[in-house]
């Protein structure tokens, strides 16, 4: 436990000391939400703000766990740091339990940072929000953090460093956009609709809009799509994953 800790605790000193990784998962996110909830450019179902800022923690938690964790775990591996730290006492399964107890850690910080910056811009959760839709978040938000997490490291585990870089970043920019976190999916042509539904992002936003958003009941089906995404994305990663 005290190697697991210490290694947890130094992916997580690393990922926040990367200025670029900052960027990723806090600066762009709150910059974000601050744009647009200043601005109102972009015209949501109710009350702005509470359409905006389930979406942008949604935003948030794939930016850590997708494209943070795959990007960095790819150059740990092409660089054969993964190679030396397996070969230690703290053996692989350990590492890759630090690298999600680091992400979890991050993900607690943005946490912090983008509701608080929700409620300085007026946000407030819905009047129904209880102690089981904080509960709901809780548990969407992990099964979110797995899904992408899986896919993260299916990137790192299969493709060059630079390729993970690329690709990643695209899926980042595609999930965005097709994850209906700043703008509803009822704007989206009827079969990019139909592609969006199945995706972790567009689960992950709605589940978090319903739960902290509207204080109402998660919708099943985006409890569906989180929990296959959630069982798959991570076998399919530890099934094809290289270490070297």
């Amino acid at each position: 436990m005290k190697a697991l800790l210490a290694q947890a605790a130094a992916e997580t000193r690393m990922t926040l000391r990367r200025g670029e990784t900052l960027l990723l998962t806090l600066g762009i996110p709150v910059g974000l939400l601050v744009f647009l909830s200043v601005t109102k450019v972009l015209s949501a179902p109710g009350d702005q703000d509470s359409f905006l800022v389930p979406g942008i923690l949604a935003l948030a938690i794939m930016s850590s766990s997708l494209v943070s964790l795959g990007i960095g775990t790819a150059f740990q591996r092409e660089y054969q740091v993964l190679k030396r730290l397996g070969a230690t006492p703290l053996g692989r399964p350990r590492l890759v339990m630090a690298k999600i107890l680091s992400v979890i850690l991050v993900e607690l910080l943005q946490a912090v940072v983008v509701l608080g910056a929700g409620l300085l811009l007026g946000w407030r959760p819905g009047p129904a929000v209880e102690l089981s839709c904080c509960l709901a978040a809780f548990g969407a938000s992990v099964a979110g953090t797995a899904g992408f997490s899986g896919l993260g490291l299916l990137l790192a585990g299969r493709l060059r460093a630079d390729a993970v870089l690329a690709v990643a970043n695209g899926l980042w920019v595609g999930l965005f956009l097709l994850g209906g976190m700043v703008f509803p999916l009822s704007k989206l042509p009827s079969g990019l609709r139909s592609v969006a539904d199945a995706l972790p992002a567009s689960a992950l936003a709605e589940a978090l809009r319903a739960s902290i958003g509207a204080g109402s009941h998660v919708p099943a089906h985006a409890w569906v799509v989180l929990v296959i995404w959630a069982a798959a994305a991570p076998v399919a990663a530890a099934l094809s994953f290289r270490w070297e």
